[in-house]
Formats: structure tokens, sequence, C-alpha cells
């Protein structure tokens, strides 16, 4: 279980702080989401997976392309373990990023390469490549210039065939990603437009369980690893997410309420209550960030716990060994494991 992908910006320096404290307290990873590599981040010396998402901040140009050379500077870090691109999110897929004008500080503007005190918006879709075939040479760029770093992208699913096209590619040119992050469609959000977190995207469940599948089918799976996101708030979450191909989970809606997020949906007004999602000194100085640390890292442990006595109790030895057949659902008066509702 690792912290799934949440901006400096759309956060606090506080949140970040405590997040990453957390993070390396609990020896876990902290996603610095796509607003860019800051130094919050960097500061902690938690393990850090660096998100380039579609307006490649950190690493960007004037013009908003990408900068190859300030990517290599910021990914040779040592802190930043893995590189992930961000394809589409759970909380608005297929839609843009919206950081208002009001959070876009001179420090803000100055990491993520933009003006300061004008909105900055995330165009729906990458410059740096437009198909497949481009998302994989996209792939071995970003290999090269980290030094040979784990490099893998994130999406959340929506046409089938086009996941289908992107396994095609993969197995043409050979180029491996290291890892694919799946978002459900559950995935959350503070400041997307209502039917987007609620209507668009694939549920986590059905759409990972179609990615492990088609990378069996595609005989990939033994080189990529897949990573699961959205709502995993709880050591079943987990032990269902594995079940249905996991390797590992990510969450965020579980690390913020860890550090005392209290869903007050003001996250895009600059006036979060609890100092999460504010750049307001007087609101962050209500988030303590050692306490807060230690909850994160606390909320981690107890999760993981709890798997670990999931796993024992279904008489299984490691997680590993977890399938779709050792969990049952409900489906029109008939129970059935989770294998047979994927399939029916």
């Amino acid at each position: 279980l690792n912290i799934s992908a949440m901006s400096y910006g759309s956060l606090s320096k506080a949140a970040v702080s405590a997040l990453g404290n957390g993070a390396r307290e609990g020896n876990f990873y902290h996603n610095t989401g796509e607003g860019g590599l800051s130094p919050y981040h960097l500061a902690t010396g938690a393990d850090i997976v660096w998100q380039i998402g579609t307006g490649y901040f950190s690493a960007r140009k004037a013009n908003g392309e990408f900068d190859p050379a300030l990517f290599q500077k910021g990914a040779l870090r040592p802190q930043v373990k893995m590189i992930e691109i961000k394809i589409s999110q759970g909380a608005k897929p297929g839609h843009g990023g919206v950081l208002p004008a009001e959070k876009v500080s001179q420090e803000i503007a100055d990491i993520r390469g933009v003006e300061v005190g004008k909105t900055v918006v995330s165009p729906p879709g990458h410059t740096a490549f437009s198909d497949p075939r481009g998302l994989c040479a996209f792939v071995q760029q970003l290999r090269e210039l980290s030094g040979g770093k784990p490099v893998g992208f994130k999406l959340c699913l929506g046409r089938r065939e086009e996941f289908m096209e992107i396994c095609a590619a993969i197995s043409q040119t050979k180029i491996y990603p290291d890892f694919i992050t799946v978002d459900g469609g559950e995935g959350g959000t503070g400041a997307a437009p209502f039917d987007f977190i609620n209507y668009v995207g694939s549920p986590l469940k059905e759409a990972l369980y179609f990615v492990d599948q088609s990378l069996k089918q595609a005989g990939l799976r033994e080189h990529i690893k897949i990573i699961a996101s959205g709502k995993v708030m709880s050591g079943f979450n987990l032990f269902e997410k594995i079940s249905l191909g996991a390797d590992l989970c990510n969450s965020a809606r579980g690390m913020m309420l860890a550090m005392g997020c209290i869903q007050a949906y003001r996250c895009n007004t600059n006036l979060c209550p609890t100092g999460i999602t504010t750049s307001d000194p007087a609101l962050m100085a209500g988030l303590d960030v050692p306490s807060k640390s230690k909850r994160v890292a606390s909320f981690h442990k107890k999760t993981v716990e709890s798997l670990a006595e999931l796993v024992g109790a279904a008489g299984l030895r490691h997680p590993k060994e977890i399938n779709p057949a050792h969990i049952s659902c409900r489906q029109d008066g008939k129970v059935l494991t989770l294998a047979e509702f994927l399939e029916a």
C-alpha cells in the first residue's frame, strides 16, 4: 500500500510534508501527482514516484512542451525511484486539470514552470505522443533519461479496444513498461465536473480484471506489474484488488482521511478548513505535520496488518496466493465467486 497521486498546489505544503514523512516512517512510496517535483516531496526522504502528466510540470518548456533536459535533472535525484506517465485518472478521465489562479503562488509557478497568479490548465491529452507506439517510445525515452529507473503509466480504462491497441504496441515494439496503474472510475477529487466524477470511466473491479487478463493473453504479464488505485481504504479492499490481479495498491482518499480530511468539498476554493488543500497560511497552521505524519504511517500499518489477517483467515500463506475464487458476491439472488461474477 502506497500514497496515490496528489499534487503540491492542490495539496498544501504541510499536507505534502505530512504524507512524505509518514511514507518514510512506514517505508512506502509517495506519488507526487502531476503537479511537479516540489522541495517538500524531496525534503522528507521518502521514496518518490514522480508523475508526469499532460502539463509536464517541473519538466516543461515555456510553450508547455516536454523538456528532456529538465526532466533528466529531476529524474536523476536519488529520492526519485520510479516515473509514472499519467494518461488519465479515475476522477475525470478524458478531462484536463485546473489549478485556480489564487493557488498559483510564486513558489508554485517556479516548481511547475508556469506564470504566477494565472490559472494553470493541464490539457486532456499529451503532446509528447499521440498513439500507443508513441507512448511506448516515450516510456523508453524517460527510462533512458532517468538512468534506467522503472517507468510505467497510469490510466482509467475507457474503450477496451484502445487498451488492446496498447498491448499490441508493447508486443510489437518490445518496449515493456515496468508497471501499469489502473485507476478506477470511483477515483475521487474535490475539483472536477460532477458528471466526470460520477459517470465517466470503468469501475476499478472490472477494469483491473480486464487489464490483468489482457496482459496475460498478450504474453505481457510477466514483464509488467499492475498497481490498483481508486477507493482503496481497508485491508479487504487490498485483498479484493490483489485477487483481481493487482501486485500493489495506492490510496489517496485513505491517506487524506488519516490526515484529518472531513470531506468539506472546498478543495478548489482554497478554503479547506483542515489545511490539507489550501495555500492560506492561517488554514495551513491547523495541520500539525508531526502528528499527521504519525497518523499516515499508522493508517498504512494497520491496513496492511488487516490484509495479513484476512490472508491468514483464508488459509493462505502469502497475498500472492489470493485469487477471485476467494471472494463471493451476491448477484440476482445468487452467490457467485468474484471470478464467476466478472465472467458472467
